[in-house]
């Protein structure tokens, strides 16, 4: 049994079926997430070859942007 007779109807019809189970949000959170880890891994390589020319550097924006993503603490409380 090949799948060689695989045309664009029955992609179509799989990638529906998988857009009813998992729905819009699970598959948008899923692109997302698939990005980050490509943008993380590009960003790894890009270092390891700055690494081996000889080109490190300390990087300080790994610091700046870890202190972006915190959320700030609801330390404002009001009543007793």
């Amino acid at each position: 049994m090949g799948f060689g007779n695989i045309g664009w109807f029955q992609i179509l019809v799989v990638l529906l079926i998988v857009l009813l189970i998992f729905g819009t949000k699970r598959i948008r959170g899923l692109g997302s997430d698939l990005g980050g880890a490509i943008r993380e891994f590009r960003k790894g390589v890009s270092e390891d070859d700055s690494a081996e020319n000889g080109d490190e550097t300390p990087d300080s924006s790994a610091e700046s942007t870890a202190d972006q993503s915190r959320k700030p603490e609801a330390s404002d409380k009001t009543g007793s």
